[in-house]
């Protein structure tokens, strides 16, 4: 077989060749996934997106120069050029709706209000992100006691656990919390 596989180089015949993308897909599909689900927080978008890719590939690359870069940065730049045209549509989409719903634009005074809203909400997001962190059912027992105001054996009670597993399992919470915080802003957005 004279052609080179994709793992050689050259994927310009994968558009045409399904065993050839099938050996492309399974290559990167984890690294799309990854690059996609960095970018989007729905798990759904992100799934369609990915797949969106995908067909985007399929259809541009007879375009596809090895000389120009690597395949995982040509299949990066596809894959921000998807997740791109998403937004732009998402945009257009919430333009359209706001209009039909009968809301106006927003101006740079509303603009301005939303910025310091945002911008005084910096600390709970950071918070929030923190308490992201930690396993489901710590988060659960950090929010009956901090948000909910029940005592530790309360919560633990709620959650069938020991008050000493609960009191080990705050400490750890904590200590979470603390370092993520500790963090850099810049790392958490």
């Amino acid at each position: 077989m004279n052609d080179p596989s994709p793992a050689e180089g050259d994927i310009s015949g994968i558009g045409v060749d399904p065993v050839a993308f099938a050996v492309f897909y399974r290559r990167h599909v984890e690294a799309v996934g990854r690059f996609v689900a960095r970018r989007v927080d729905d798990p759904h978008l992100a799934a369609d997106l990915t797949a969106d890719v995908f067909l985007a590939v399929i259809e541009s690359a007879a375009g596809y120069r090895a000389d120009r870069g690597s395949q995982i940065g040509w299949l990066y730049g596809v894959a921000r050029n998807v997740i791109g045209d998403e937004r732009r549509r998402a945009a257009q989409r919430l333009r359209v709706t706001g209009r039909l719903a009968g809301r106006r634009d927003l101006g740079p005074d509303d603009i301005a209000r939303i910025e310091e809203r945002i911008d005084a909400e910096s600390a709970a997001r950071r918070t929030h992100r923190a308490l992201s962190e930690l396993p489901e059912d710590t988060r659960t027992l950090v929010e009956l006691v901090a948000v909910d105001g029940l005592t530790v054996a309360d919560a633990a009670t709620a959650l069938g656990i020991s008050p000493v597993a609960a009191r080990v399992r705050l400490h750890r919470a904590r200590r979470v919390v603390r370092a993520v915080l500790a963090r850099p802003a810049t790392t958490l957005a």
